[in-house]
């Protein structure tokens, strides 16, 4: 098999789609839209290394593996809610800005991230419609949520690792922290900000401390944790 080295992407990929669940109605249809999902991701990444042209016949055998697995899946929830097919529209401009940057090399790109971001956020937007039926305030919630939460850990582990000396991104770390704690306040959701009080803790503590690849990562994996169960309890 060939399984994604970016280890950061899988909260991306499960958190939103469990918050569609939960925040949603959870039905059957989730288990066959999840695995579709899953071998979706797995598929991209082969395909962003076709676009690099780092990509080896293992690699694509995978590719149509994951692909025809992917299909047969989503095939499913599809046949019972063929509206689910905009979502997949929805996500395609997104997923040209990732190959766009995958062919200049500059994958670490913040803009990248962000388009990747709003694409794993969309997923679960689509998880609650699967349940649903419907594309309302709480959609809209969940995947705003879950937008904010990524941005803010993309801004940590660049800060920590590639953009350790640039002080610009640690301004703009700590701003976008705050200003999120301080907005979550003021809009009268002190629940949601302490959703993100870790984040930002973590963000201004941590920042220019010596931390290997390994520990960064370890530490977002149980801030999200933490998030997710904060959402999933109060809302």
């Amino acid at each position: 098999m060939v399984i994604p080295k970016q280890h950061g992407a899988w909260a991306m990929l499960i958190i939103p789609f469990l918050f569609g669940i939960d925040i949603g109605q959870a039905t059957w249809l989730h288990f066959p839209l999840f695995v579709a999902w899953f071998f979706l991701y797995l598929a991209t990444y082969i395909w962003m290394l076709v676009v690099k042209k780092q990509a080896t016949a293992h690699h694509k055998k995978w590719l149509a593996i994951y692909t025809f697995v992917a299909l047969i899946f989503v095939a499913i929830p599809l046949a019972y809610k063929p509206t689910l097919v905009y979502f997949g529209l929805a996500m395609v401009p997104f997923f040209v800005v990732n190959i766009y940057f995958a062919k200049k090399k500059k994958e670490r790109s913040f803009t990248n991230d962000v388009a990747a971001i709003m694409n794993f956020s969309l997923g679960g937007v689509g998880s609650y419609y699967v349940g649903t039926g419907a594309i309302d305030e709480k959609a809209l919630f969940l995947f705003v949520a879950s937008v904010l939460f990524f941005v803010g850990s993309t801004f940590y582990v660049k800060t920590m690792i590639r953009e350790k000396n640039n002080p610009r991104y640690k301004w703009a770390s700590w701003v976008f922290h705050i200003g999120l704690i301080v907005a979550c306040i003021a809009a009268g959701h002190g629940w949601l900000a302490l959703a993100y009080v870790p984040s930002g803790l973590r963000a201004m503590y941590f920042y220019g401390k010596a931390m290997s690849i390994k520990k960064v990562g370890i530490y977002e994996i149980v801030n999200a944790v933490y998030f997710a169960l904060v959402i999933i309890m109060f809302y």
